[in-house]
């Protein structure tokens, strides 16, 4: 067998309908769409229409909001970083910061910072120059013998 001589088996492929071709094609007049009617038309969408009954949309109650100041943080665990400085993509005697992280392949790009998680050990001492903390991450950096530096503003809070 070689390459040119490859076709589906038979049946597979179905030729598709011609629609409003005629009378005498069976599909013919209104192309399978019946008689009149917004459904008969091209390029019309009913979605979510009940015939009258309140919508399912609607019925519903709303929920939640959208916090239009909200930070979108990239988050990284300690243990990742622990990762990043043992297979030599990290400097230790560096600071780390979004521009190192991103250097390093441990974040793929910079949002509104990165925020520090206390998943995973640390044992390497380290110099942190980043947008957020949690506490047991900021204590595990602390007992490596590094330092975080937060901005003052989610010092205080």
């Amino acid at each position: 067998m070689k390459l040119n001589e490859l076709r589906d088996k038979e049946g597979a492929t179905k030729a598709r309908k011609r629609v409003g071709r005629g009378i005498g094609s069976g599909s013919g007049k209104t192309g399978g769409r019946g008689v009149k009617g917004q459904k008969s038309r091209s390029g019309v969408s009913i979605n979510g229409f009940e015939g009258g009954q309140m919508p399912l949309y609607r019925r519903l109650p709303k929920r939640g909001f959208k916090n239009i100041f909200g930070k979108d943080f990239n988050e990284v665990s300690v243990g990742r970083i622990q990762a990043a400085v043992d297979a030599k993509k990290l400097d230790e005697k560096a600071t780390v910061d979004t521009a190192a992280l991103v250097k390093a392949g441990v974040i793929r790009r910079a949002r509104d910072g990165v925020r520090l998680l206390g998943n995973g050990e640390l044992k390497a001492k380290l110099t942190f120059d980043i947008a957020g903390a949690s506490k047991s991450a900021i204590e595990k950096v602390e007992k490596a013998g590094g330092s975080v530096k937060l901005p003052e503003k989610a010092a205080s809070e």
